[in-house]
C-alpha cells in the first residue's frame, strides 16, 4: 500500500513558485495515474454535482474511502452508486451537511470517528441574490467560507491523527473581485453585488488555507487553494445579465470540462508532487503568479489574499462564530 502523502519530492526553493507538469488541458485522470490511495479517507463537500461529484470520483477510483459530505442525502446516495458504478469498490459513504449552517458543520465534525486524510472543501454558491443566515451573515460568505471553517475546525483532530493529512479549499479566480472586507463583511453598509460578495468569500478561502499552514503545520496537516477555471456547472444558475452588472473589467475565460476544472483540487488533495506543500493558491496544476495589474484578465493571486495579518484576523473572526462546544 503506498500512500502519496510519504512518497519523497525536492522542497521547492524559497521565492520560487511550484511546477508540475501538468497544465490547464490536463485531467483529474492525469494527475491521479498511478497514485494509490488505499486506506485513506476522503470528505468532499458538495459532492451532488460538477467538481465535487468528479473529485469524488477520482479520489475513489484511486483508492481511498470517500465521504460525500452534502445538503441532500438522496442525491448524495445517487451520486455514490453512480461512482461506485463507474469506478467499483466499495459505495462511497453519504453524510448530510449545510455549509451555510455552522451548526451543521459542527455537527459533522463532532460525529466523525477515526483519522481522516483528505478534507477538499468543494461545496459553494455564486452570486446569488442578496440573503442573510439566521445568523446574521451574508449568505456566501457563510456558505463558502464559515461553514467549511467550521468543518475544518471540528475535523482538525482527526485531520491531526491521520499525521499528513491534506486539506484543498476550492477558490476562484474572482477571489481577485474583492479582499475581505472587515468593516462590513455582511453589507449592511455597502451597496450590495453578488460577484463582491462571491469574490470576498473566495478570497476568505485563501486565506484560510494560509493560516491553517501555520497553525496546523505542527500537526503534520497541510491546506492549499484550488482555482478550477470556468467550468459550466449548476454553480452557475444565478449569473444573469444583472448580476454581471459591473464585472466588465473581467474576461470571460476558455471554459474547461469537468474532468480539467478538478483536476487541481485532486492535485493538491492526493499527488505525490504536492505532498508537503502547504498555503499556498493553486490554478491549472501549478502554483499561480500573483495577479497582473491590468484590466481584462483573469489569472494569478492577489496579495491581499495570501496576507498574513488578514489570515490571522479572519481565523480570529471565524472562530468567534463558531457554536458553543
Amino acid at each position: 500500500m503506498s500512500h502519496p502523502a510519504s512518497t519523497s519530492v525536492p522542497p521547492t526553493p524559497a521565492g520560487e513558485l511550484l511546477t508540475t507538469p501538468f497544465t490547464a488541458a490536463s485531467t483529474t485522470h492525469d494527475v491521479i495515474k498511478g497514485v494509490d490511495l488505499t486506506g485513506r479517507r476522503a470528505v468532499v463537500t458538495g459532492a451532488t454535482s460538477g467538481l465535487g461529484t468528479e473529485t469524488a470520483r477520482a479520489l475513489a477510483a484511486a483508492g481511498a474511502e470517500v465521504t460525500l459530505a452534502v445538503r441532500d442525502l438522496r442525491a448524495g446516495e445517487r451520486v455514490a452508486a453512480g461512482i461506485q458504478e463507474s469506478v467499483g469498490g466499495a459505495v462511497p459513504a453519504v453524510a448530510r451537511l449545510d455549509t451555510s449552517d455552522p451548526a451543521s458543520a459542527a455537527s459533522f465534525g463532532a460525529a466523525w470517528e477515526g483519522p481522516l486524510h483528505i478534507l477538499v472543501n468543494s461545496a459553494g454558491i455564486m452570486a446569488a441574490p442578496e440573503q442573510h443566515t439566521p445568523q446574521g451573515l451574508e449568505l456566501h460568505f457563510a456558505t463558502n467560507h464559515v461553514g467549511h471553517f467550521a468543518l475544518a475546525h471540528g475535523l482538525h483532530g482527526a485531520l491531526a491523527q491521520a499525521g499528513d493529512a491534506r486539506i484543498v479549499a476550492v477558490s476562484s479566480a474572482l477571489h481577485l473581485a474583492s479582499p475581505v472586507v472587515f468593516d462590513d463583511i455582511n453589507f449592511r453598509y455597502r451597496p450590495y453585488h453578488p460577484f463582491v460578495a462571491y469574490g470576498q468569500s473566495k478570497t476568505a478561502n485563501v486565506l484560510f488555507v494560509v493560516e491553517a499552514a501555520r497553525r496546523w503545520a505542527a500537526d503534520g496537516i497541510t491546506a492549499n487553494a484550488a482555482m478550477p477555471g470556468y467550468i459550466l456547472t449548476n454553480l452557475q444558475r444565478h449569473v444573469t445579465e444583472s448580476a454581471m452588472a459591473g464585472m466588465t473589467r473581467f474576461r470571460v475565460p476558455e471554459p474547461k470540462s469537468v474532468e480539467q476544472g478538478a483536476a487541481t483540487a485532486v492535485l493538491l488533495a492526493a499527488s505525490p508532487l504536492t505532498a508537503g506543500v502547504t498555503g499556498r493558491y493553486f490554478e491549472d496544476c501549478n502554483e499561480a503568479a500573483p495577479a497582473p495589474d491590468h484590466n481584462g484578465w483573469i489569472e494569478g493571486v492577489a496579495p491581499f489574499a495570501l496576507d498574513p495579518a488578514h489570515a490571522a484576523r479572519l481565523w480570529d473572526y471565524s472562530e468567534s462564530l463558531l457554536p458553543p462546544a
